[in-house]
């Protein structure tokens, strides 16, 4: 609903286009340098404590499946804006 009130407003304008593009890449960007931040804390965890690493590793998965769900919802909206 809102994101149709939204696309309404901007409809004519060319700036809602190059706005989704940008907030794309930026989310890809936001969601690369997380993914990259949890992978180096991981293995550094890892490597002082290498009793815990299962229990590292499965948390880093969880984690960055969450990054990449929210990152691909993002390029999901930005998709529709472009497209609509």
């Amino acid at each position: 609903m809102l994101l149709t009130i939204i696309l309404q407003a901007v409809a004519g304008a060319g700036l809602a286009k190059m706005g989704a593009a940008i907030g794309a890449g930026i989310a890809v960007a936001g969601a690369g340098l997380g993914i990259g931040k949890i992978g180096a804390a991981a293995l550094e965890g890892m490597t002082r404590q290498p009793e815990a690493t299962n229990d590292l590793r499965s948390s880093m998965l969880v984690a960055v499946a969450l990054i990449e769900g929210a990152t691909l919802f993002a390029i999901v909206v930005a998709i529709l804006i472009i497209f609509t």
